[in-house]
């Protein structure tokens, strides 16, 4: 008896590294001191010294029940964007500049080239927040999920100045909300997706007009990563006052949670368009209306707060990153929450 005959293919997980390693490389900066294959990863701050009061800032996160899908569809290259999106998104909203990663996935069996394959997800991710991936975690587990199945789950560190931190404690009555279109359902909720929809191949491989695809590349549509858009609005000198990455809990969970005591989110239902994959969803599953904005981002992945005289400089900073701004609506004084009109 030996530990590949008890599930364990050492040399899988070699295979694996070797084949993971050009994605990799691809996702390096300067400040990373060490390869991948070692027993950490290290990462030099020096390039920070400048600032006032450098603060760290993390992010951790899964993708979910989403993954359900990529084993149906047998499709593993993009589901590591949306694992990097999740974490980087949320230091993003702190004002936070992302500064490495690091991936763990746990599978029944180590086939290489599947998880090379999910890995080149995770490092276009890291690519496009600008995130090292500097190393991670590969671990079968035979007996504990099945052999085609595993999971999925990632950890981001970046760094902000502790002055620029995004705390919506200067928040005013007047101040106009800014929403960034999403790229559909995202990472979150697909419990009840799957409640909805057939989760089978040929349900998921039908096309439909409504959608200008098929319903699984709807659904397995990546995370947006907003993290240039970010960035573009700072470059531009506008201060963001309050930021919320839209994620489970959709509109009435999140919303709240970049507001101060006092300070309430009127946001107009009409000021964007609802992708078509909501409206599906919504249709075929009985959804009621305020269970889809209390679930799902319902088109804006990103919602975010500035001076009323910023906010064109905001919409041209959003449109340079490629991304796609609406004004949804305002701040006003209040009982803390969010009104949906």
């Amino acid at each position: 008896m030996d530990y590949k005959n008890a599930g364990v293919d050492i040399e899988a997980g070699y295979k694996s590294v070797e084949l993971m390693k050009e994605h990799v490389k691809g996702t390096m900066r300067k400040e990373v001191l060490t390869n991948l294959g070692g027993f950490s990863g290290a990462f030099s701050m020096a390039a920070f010294k400048d600032m006032e009061k450098p603060t760290l800032v993390s992010g951790t996160d899964g993708v979910g029940t989403k993954l359900k899908l990529a084993f149906i569809m047998d499709k593993h290259d993009t589901i590591g964007i949306d694992c990097v999106a999740m974490c980087v998104n949320d230091i993003a909203c702190a004002g936070g500049e992302p500064l490495f990663f690091l991936d763990y996935i746990a599978c029944g069996k180590n086939y290489p080239q599947k998880i090379a394959t999910i890995v080149s997800g995770v490092a276009e991710g890291c690519k496009q927040s600008g995130a090292a991936l500097i190393g991670g975690e590969t671990a079968e587990m035979p007996g504990f999920y099945p052999e085609d199945e595993y999971d999925l789950a990632g950890f981001a560190v970046g760094i902000v100045d502790e002055k620029d931190i995004i705390t919506g404690k200067d928040l005013a009555d007047g101040d106009i909300l800014i929403g960034m279109a999403s790229s559909g359902v995202h990472s979150n909720g697909f419990s009840l997706v799957r409640k909805i929809f057939t989760m089978d191949k040929e349900t998921l491989n039908t096309y439909h007009e409504e959608l200008g695809a098929t319903l699984g590349e709807a659904l397995l549509a990546p995370t947006k990563i907003y993290v240039k858009a970010l960035r573009s609005i700072k470059e531009a000198g506008v201060v963001v006052k309050a930021c919320s990455h839209i994620t489970g809990g959709g509109f009435y969970e999140n919303v709240p949670r970049m507001l101060p005591e006092g300070k309430r989110a009127v946001i107009e239902k009409a000021s964007y368009p609802i992708p078509p994959i909501f409206t599906m969803m919504a249709r075929e599953g009985a959804v009621e209306e305020k269970m889809m904005y209390n679930t799902y981002n319902m088109g804006l992945g990103m919602v975010l707060a500035v001076a009323k005289e910023d906010a064109d400089r905001t919409i041209e900073a959003i449109k340079a990153a490629g991304e796609t701004p609406y004004v949804v609506g305002k701040v006003e004084d209040g009982e803390k929450g969010v009104t949906l009109c």
